[in-house]
Parts: structure tokens; sequence; C-alpha cells
């Protein structure tokens, strides 16, 4: 028997109402207070409360399956653990540096709750369409263990490792206060940002188990074609993390900071010409990638790179000052030359 449709047949319209009105309640309390202390907690918890939602509708009408149970707690674990971290550390450090030029304007710190509300249902639609009332409708879907579901398992063991360790890793890092120090240990070693992969292949993980029963023929039709196209969750989440939030503000920056501050900058350098920016891989081998297969294979984009004879300020001041003499010395130089003449 057909399960009942729920406001619209994959739960799209009620998991966005939900999602719009829960991150405008905390927007509302953290611009009311001016605190930075809710946000990521929001986000997180919001993954977690569609994951429940929509797990107890399905289960309201027949068990869920061993897939939807795996699937959705899988979610609900990584949404909880990073939401708790980060709250951890915005506890730690006292506010959010994020928002110091938004807290303060409306609408600028409402851009950014806007785009979390993108962010949250977007990569929550892997576990939203397999629990929705028009893939449920298919009671055979196969048992749990399927080469994708295996696959899924294992891959997502070791993103939310790695995700989870590296973050703590590079908490404790910082915590020791040693400006001049690089992070090259641990998950570190083998990728300059180790978390970010792991977040990224975590939700390709969730992916694969959701659509597991379309690839294996269990589900048919439109709920197949919804399935599949629930891959923009796994392509937003590396989107976002490669040129919006995630490798644009910490790669180039970082060096910048580093090399004009003088805080060890060769052994930095050193690091960054032997370590993979995403992809692990071994230092020993990937110093010796040529550049071509770096700024491709491995994801190291021009964008991420940090020349300082181009991207220093402290560089492009000392250009300008070389320039400024030797203009100097030109225009002195031009104007003996006409005294002489003079006389």
């Amino acid at each position: 028997m057909a399960i009942p449709t729920i406001i619209d047949p994959y739960c799209l319209t009620l998991t966005l109402l939900i999602t719009i009105a829960y991150q405008l309640l905390f927007f509302s309390i953290a611009f009311a207070l001016k605190f930075d202390k809710l946000t990521d907690f929001a986000g997180g918890t919001n993954f977690a409360l569609l994951s429940i939602l929509t797990l107890s509708l399905s289960a309201s009408h027949q068990p869920p399956s061993a897939r939807q149970l795996v699937a959705s707690l899988f979610l609900i674990a990584w949404a909880l653990r990073l939401s708790g971290f980060l709250l951890f550390r915005v506890l730690k450090t006292g506010k959010d540096d994020r928002f110091d030029d938004k807290r303060e304007h409306f609408f600028r710190f409402l851009g950014f709750w806007i785009f979390q509300m993108i962010w949250v249902w977007t990569c929550s639609l892997p576990v939203v369409i397999l629990n929705s009332p028009t893939v449920q409708q298919f009671a055979d879907q196969g048992a749990f263990g399927s080469g994708l579901d295996i696959a899924g398992v294992v891959i997502f063991s070791v993103g939310f490792v790695m995700e989870s360790v590296s973050d703590v890793q590079r908490y404790l890092f910082r915590a020791k206060g040693d400006k001049s120090a690089v992070c090259d240990k641990g998950f570190f070693y083998v990728s300059r940002h180790p978390n970010y992969f792991g977040e990224i292949i975590v939700q390709l993980a969730i992916y694969l188990i959701a659509i597991s029963p379309a690839a294996n023929g269990y589900v048919t039709g439109s709920a197949r074609s919804a399935l599949y196209g629930t891959v923009v969750s796994p392509i937003m989440i590396t989107m976002l993390l490669m040129f919006l939030s995630g490798l644009p503000l910490s790669e180039r920056p970082g060096a910048k900071k580093r090399y004009e501050a003088g805080t060890n900058w060769e052994a930095y350098q050193r690091y960054l010409q032997r370590t993979s920016i995403l992809i692990p891989f071994p230092p020993q081998l990937y110093e010796r990638v040529p550049t071509i297969l770096k700024r491709t294979i491995f994801l190291e984009f021009p964008m991420y790179v940090f020349d300082p004879a181009k991207h220093s300020d402290a560089s492009k001041a000392h250009r300008t000052a070389e320039e400024g003499r030797t203009v100097g010395n030109r225009e002195s130089g031009d104007g003996l030359v006409g005294e002489g003449r003079g006389q």
C-alpha cells in the first residue's frame, strides 16, 4: 500500500519550511543578542532534526529499513559531532571572527543564515528522499549489504574518523599558541586539510547508501531519478569547501599571513611543497609530483597558491619603494644634466 503523501511526495516542502523556520529562530536570537555561539550549532542540529523527522514519518507507516536507519544515523552522528565540536570551540574562543563585519548589520548577518538554510537543506536531501513516501512505496528495496551499501559504510567510517580526529588535532595544535610551528602531524602529515576531505567523503558515503536501491533496480521511475538527483549534496559540500568557505579562506590568506609576519616561513613553504592540499598522499611522493599534476589531479589550483612576489603586501611595498628610488634617481640625474646644459 502506498504511503500517504505528506505535503509533497518527497517531503521537500516540509523539510524546507522546517529548515527556514529553525534557522530564522536562531538568527533572531543571534542578531538580537549579538551572539555568535549558536550559529554552527543551529546548522548541525538542523541536519539531525530533518533526519529524525523524515525517519519518524516513514516509520509511522511501516518499519524503517536497515538502509534508512544507517543513512539517517550516519547523518545524525556526523551533524551532532560537528555541531558539538564547533560549539565547544566557539565557547572557548568567545566569538566567531567570521561575523565581525556582519553581526551589527541585519542583512549581512541574515545573508549568512540564508546560505546556511540552503546548505542544510541541500546536504540533507539523500536522507530526506530515501525516507520520503514516494521512495518508501517500493516495499522491496533489497536487503542492506549491497556493494554500494558496503562502500558507503567504509567510506563514511574513514571520513568520519579523519574529520573528527583532524579537528581535534588542529584544535590541540592551536591551543599551544606557537604561531611559528607547522601543523604537520597526524592526518596533517598527508593532507593540509584532512578535515575538509573527511567531510566531503562523508557526504559522498551517505549518497552512495541512499542510491543503492535505485542502482540495484528496486526503485524505478521518478523515485529513482529523485534519488540520483541527490548527488547535489556531495557536489555542494565539495564546491563549498573548495571554492567558497574552505580552502579559499585558509590557503593563500594563511600563507600570506605567515610570510608577512615572518613566522617560520621557510618551514611552512616546505610543508606546502611536500603536502597535498586535500587528497591524502605520502609527502615523500607528493613533492616529486610534477606541478601540472598538482594543479589538476591533486586539486591545488592556482587560486590557492601564494606567490610572495605577486600576493604579499610587503613585497608590493618593497617593489614600490624600489621603483620610487629608481624614479627619484632618474629625476635627480635629469636635473643635474639639465643644470650642466644650462651652464
